[in-house]
């Protein structure tokens, strides 16, 4: 098992295509093997990344996508040291082409990210802040669901949580201050964007469903 652990999103994106080089899937479960399964910034950021996409108005994948960032998280939260995911996930995979399309579209933005995270306030990604980013996961994780029949309401806490994940893959503080801000607003605008559909369409978003359907099909 490769002990590697990726240090920017271009690692991450790297080892993510050298997989995809290999065979004509790639499983979740070669992903944790070849990244030692110690590196659970990666392991918050692609899912929660993955809802950001087109994919993420698909219903019920949002609420999946939270439930395996939450299983992540809580281990970090307990101080695991590895990452154990059950093996029905594991086996779960992605087509080799679809993943290398993905990756090629995502380098540029990785770039940018990697330019301008310089590993600034380590501190702050490490320790006991580890246990407050794993808490602070979890609870953005809760809101998904009740989210996600509100269109692009669950893509606010999903991009919190990438943030964290990033924070965590490059160890800079200075992201992860910025991961926090952006949770706390998530927060604060996903239970105010709940309750007022609540009172508008009477029906606590359930009404909002046709745009969801019309974000899916764009």
């Amino acid at each position: 098992m490769s002990k590697h652990e990726p240090e920017s999103v271009e690692d991450v994106l790297g080892e993510l295509d050298d997989l995809a080089a290999n065979g004509e899937k790639v499983r979740i479960g070669d992903v944790l093997d070849d990244f030692g399964g110690r590196s659970f910034g990666p392991f918050i950021m692609l899912p929660a990344l993955l809802e950001l996409t087109p994919v993420g108005g698909i219903p019920g994948i949002p609420t999946f996508l939270a439930v395996v960032i939450a299983l992540i998280a809580v281990q970090l939260l307990l101080g695991k040291e590895h990452i154990w995911l059950p093996q029905w996930l594991q086996d779960r995979s992605v087509e080799s082409r679809k993943l290398h399309k993905g990756i090629g579209k995502l380098r540029g933005i990785a770039h940018w990210l990697d330019e301008h995270s310089h590993g600034r306030l380590e501190r702050l990604t490490e320790g006991v802040w580890l246990r407050v980013a794993a808490a602070v996961v979890i609870l953005l994780c809760l809101t998904v669901p009740p989210l996600e029949f509100l269109p692009f309401a669950s893509s606010g806490p999903m991009l919190a949580i990438a943030s964290i994940g990033l924070a965590l893959t490059v160890r800079d503080g200075v992201v992860m201050l910025v991961a926090m801000l952006l949770a706390v607003a998530a927060l604060a605008g996903g239970t105010y964007y709940y309750y007022s559909s609540d009172e508008g369409e009477g029906g606590g978003g359930m009404a909002l469903k046709a745009p969801l359907i019309e974000r899916v099909a764009a």
